[in-house]
């Protein structure tokens, strides 16, 4: 089984380490030692498969789409600061060993490459996040008990990062960062301008689960349909290279007053 397919199967899996948003207090001194005998690159013992690079105070995975992450290390904890702060427990370490909980409370050793090629298997540069620059443009003629109305739709890709989160082989929590989107809509009823707005991901919080807005990308803006209420549009909210979805409807009357609703 190579390491790919590894790391997808185990994506989704939930974290047994203690996942905290806080910074560490400042009372608590880093174990710099403890840092330095991390430095190089790491084998899973189990499959010999290489798990990460240590390079200073930041480690870099073989995959190219996965972030590279800051850590630290007090006392006992092995902490990744990445969108979220997540802590492992170490229960061995050594300068040619390191042995920690996973997330499945099942041990995880490592061991020290002494192999000079494996350095190639890390990319010295990392790619841009996907879905980016996809500028999308819609107008649409809509008719209503004979009036014609302009629909225009305009996906604009942001510089706003979205954190997608899985986990590798040694069941370590890393990140895919991807861009998100702002959707303009304008509804025009002859020169009348009767609606104009910019939609965010944000809008949609009191319908969405808060996790998933975090992860999810705002994808779209699709019109459905016109009928007495108004203007009927979807909103899509994706999580990033998953199945995952989440449809918002959103409903604009011809008094150019928008509500939001879930389908």
């Amino acid at each position: 089984m190579n390491k790919k397919y590894l790391l997808l199967l185990l994506c989704g899996i939930i974290l047994y380490g203690c996942k905290d948003k806080q910074p560490q207090s400042a009372s608590q001194q880093e174990d710099v030692q403890a840092k330095q005998m991390l430095q190089g690159i790491w084998i899973n013992e189990e499959n010999q498969s290489v798990a990460f690079q240590v390079k200073g105070d930041t480690i870099f995975y073989p995959d190219s789409t996965i972030q590279p992450v800051y850590f630290q290390i007090f006392k006992d904890t092995f902490v990744l600061h990445g969108p979220n702060d997540v802590k492992y427990p170490i229960l061995r370490q050594t300068r040619h060993l390191l042995k920690f909980r996973n997330q499945n409370d099942e041990e995880v050793t490592l061991t020290l490459s002494s192999d000079a090629e494996d350095v190639t298997l890390f990319p010295t540069k990392h790619p841009k996040p996907l879905n980016q620059n996809q500028l999308i443009k819609r107008d649409t003629v809509v008719v209503h008990e004979g009036e014609r109305y302009h629909c225009y739709v305009q996906v604009n890709p942001t510089t706003y990062k979205v954190a997608k989160t899985s986990y590798n082989d040694e069941g370590v929590e890393v990140y895919n960062f991807y861009y998100d989107n702002i959707v303009n809509l304008h509804i025009f009823h002859g020169n009348r301008k009767l609606f104009s707005k910019d939609f965010h991901k944000n809008d949609f919080s009191s319908f969405v689960p808060r996790e998933f807005l975090e992860q999810s990308v705002f994808s779209d803006l699709i019109f459905k349909a016109v009928d007495n209420n108004g203007f009927h549009y979807v909103a899509s909210l994706v999580i990033p290279d998953s199945m995952s979805s989440f449809e918002v409807e959103i409903i604009v009357s011809f008094s150019g007053k928008s509500r939001i609703s879930i389908r």
